[in-house]
């Protein structure tokens, strides 16, 4: 299904995407951040603690990184100081890029198995899969923050993948 190197394109992807989602963020008032939109997580504060939070509990699935305290409900408040909301941000990407780089195709090649708080189960699944779904849900999420930022009258430049990383 997918390769080493496609995990790494996509973790180079996702954390200029994220450099540039911070940027315009940062550009916004803290008020204007946690401004109820409409969006699943509420607002943009709200969202990009959620994306955080997900690629933290993928993580430490994969790498025996340590489990965010906050369960899915609560993951829109992870981290409610936005400057270090950004510096856990850059130091999980750079950890999650780091991460990436070390994969091989035998560790892709297995399964996952774990208990799932979001399916209230124990699953197993090919790692492939589910490495597929960390990219999958940091581009959907990270859309939604895009929308939000773009209606707040920011800009993040190209979003598109062989843009971005040309």
């Amino acid at each position: 299904m997918i390769t080493p190197a496609y995990a790494r394109t996509m973790a180079a992807y996702n954390a200029e995407m994220n450099r540039r989602l911070y940027a315009a963020a940062s550009r916004l008032t803290d008020e204007a951040r946690r401004q109820q939109r409409g969006a699943f997580w509420g607002s943009i504060h709200g969202t990009l603690n959620h994306l955080l939070w997900g690629d933290r509990i993928w993580m430490s699935l994969f790498a025996g990184w340590p489990k965010p305290e906050f369960g899915l409900k609560q993951s829109a408040g992870m981290i409610e100081d936005f400057a270090e909301l950004r510096a856990t941000r850059e130091a999980t990407d750079a950890d999650l890029s780091a991460w990436a780089e070390q994969l091989d195709d035998a560790w892709l090649g297995a399964d996952q198995t774990w208990f799932s708080g979001s399916a209230q189960r124990t699953l197993s699944k090919p790692r492939t899969l589910l490495v597929v779904h960390l990219f999958n849900h940091q581009t959907h999420h990270r859309g939604q923050a895009h929308a939000m930022l773009t209606a707040a009258g920011e800009q993040t430049g190209d979003t598109d993948l062989f843009l971005v990383l040309s």
